[in-house]
């Protein structure tokens, strides 16, 4: 029982049936205001209006003739329709249906509604009283257990939608907490099954509801766990694969050294080989290391308004001595003003990433050209464009994996953690990394939402 009150369906199922029965009680506490304020009122009208009359008999014959018309009333009138009394001026009853003048009703000056019990009735009688010239009394009434059948009714009609809507809220209640444990039990299998090492598993996401919208969204956050992890297993493997090259040619140098002793200036050489596959290690690591940064989004809180053409003009300026030693036809095409909201750092980084890969694959007398500028949509586009060797289509969707590195990039220096920063900066901004075919070469372009 305590487990079931727990429940957030049955919660929800009480807390439904609370709502109903405040809407009840809302819709019927002023209905039976309105019913009793209306029948009271029409009652006491009609009271009035039959004193009325009354008195009008008694101003046209007298007390005799008024004696006789209620006599008359009285002896052909349903029982209990009316109560009529009239009493001279010491309350002694002269004509009516009842044998004295109730107790509770004192004599007042006008006609004025009240109620009161008679003796023999189970109920209150609403009575009119009047006071007459000469000094009498007259006393109009009506019993008012004659609409108690059509109260008893609306009581158990109430009291019946009452009952119902607490039954249909149980058993709303059981039905609800019977769906969400069979919604819930699929999940926690699910997750169990992930847990133990099944990533492959993922949530049933069949239907519209909201239980299928949060399958979907868990989904979708299972796919980018399971692309992570096998990013992990992927970036280990390139690690690995990756370190074993220059570590042993480190070691092979070093024990060569120790063992055959060479002259000084043999030793440099080694020496420095040595540090170059040590650097290489360690632009390694960096690499990955400022991709994780990337990715953890940190960088994300110092966001301030950047111009990315203005940084594009400097990374360009910073690459042009190299295009000039390499004979590479270096152009940058400014659009104007360019701004985004981001880090400079990471989009000047990023920009030199693709120059730079850029500048590794044309030949010479190759050419280069740099393009920032406002697309049509309003985004901001920085696209490095090369008349190189290009992507091929079958590589294009890998090339921004971690170590990738395509056949035409076998020869060329780098551990393939270039395309990969780039992705991580664009994505970091909110953009995307597009890779296109520039016919010849290859078009690397970033767009960013612009600011």
């Amino acid at each position: 029982m305590n487990r079931l009150l727990r429940s957030s369906a049955a919660t929800w199922a009480l807390g439904t049936v609370l709502m109903g029965l405040a809407a009840l009680a809302a819709f019927a506490i002023p209905l039976w205001y309105a019913w009793n304020a209306t029948v009271t009122a029409g009652r006491q009208e009609l009271l009035r209006e039959d004193a009325q009359r009354l008195s009008a008999v008694f101003e046209r014959g007298g007390i005799s003739a008024l004696t006789a018309h209620i006599d008359a009333r009285v002896a052909m009138q349903i029982a209990g329709e009316r109560t009529l009394l009239l009493t001279d001026a010491a309350y002694q009853p002269l004509a009516g249906n009842i044998a004295a003048w109730p107790q509770t009703i004192s004599a007042r000056a006008g006609s004025n509604a009240v109620l009161a019990e008679l003796p023999g009735q189970n109920g209150r009688t609403l009575f009119v009283e009047a006071t007459l010239p000469g000094g009498y009394h007259l006393l109009v009434g009506r019993d008012l257990a004659r609409l108690a059948p059509v109260e008893q009714r609306f009581t158990w009609g109430l009291v019946s939608a009452v009952l119902l809507l607490f039954v249909v809220g149980v058993l709303g209640a059981f039905l609800i907490r019977r769906a969400l444990l069979a919604r819930v039990s699929d999940i926690g299998q699910t997750v169990g099954a992930i847990m133990r090492g099944d990533l492959h598993r993922r949530l049933p996401s069949g239907g519209s509801d909201e239980f299928a919208t949060l399958s979907r969204t868990l989904n979708g956050m299972l796919d980018h766990i399971e692309h992570l992890i096998c990013g992990i297993k992927n970036v280990s493997n390139s690690i690995a694969h990756d370190l074993r090259t220059p570590l042993a040619e480190v070691r092979s140098r070093l024990e060569e050294l120790a063992l055959t002793r060479p002259p000084p200036a043999e030793a440099y050489a080694e020496i420095e080989a040595a540090v170059a596959d040590v650097d290489r290690v360690m632009g390694m690591f960096n690499a990955l290391l400022r991709l994780a940064e990337i990715d953890s989004g940190a960088r994300r809180s110092g966001f301030v308004r950047v111009d990315a053409a203005r940084v594009a003009a400097e990374v360009v300026e910073f690459y042009e001595p190299a295009a000039e030693e390499k004979g590479v036809v270096f152009s940058f095409l400014n659009g104007g003003e360019a701004p985004v909201a981001g880090d400079p750092v990471l989009l000047a980084q990023a920009l030199s990433n693709l120059i730079d890969n850029s500048l590794k694959c044309v030949a010479e007398k190759g050419a280069i050209s740099v393009h920032v500028g406002r697309r049509a949509d309003g985004a901001v586009e920085i696209a490095v464009a090369d008349d190189g060797p290009g992507i091929a289509d079958a590589d294009k969707p890998k090339a921004t994996e971690r170590f990738f590195r395509g056949d035409a990039s076998r020869g060329t220096p780098g551990v393939g953690l270039g395309l990969s920063i780039v992705d991580a900066v664009a994505r970091l901004h909110g953009g995307v990394l597009q890779l296109l075919d520039n016919h010849p070469g290859l078009r690397a372009q970033m767009v960013l939402p612009g600011r």
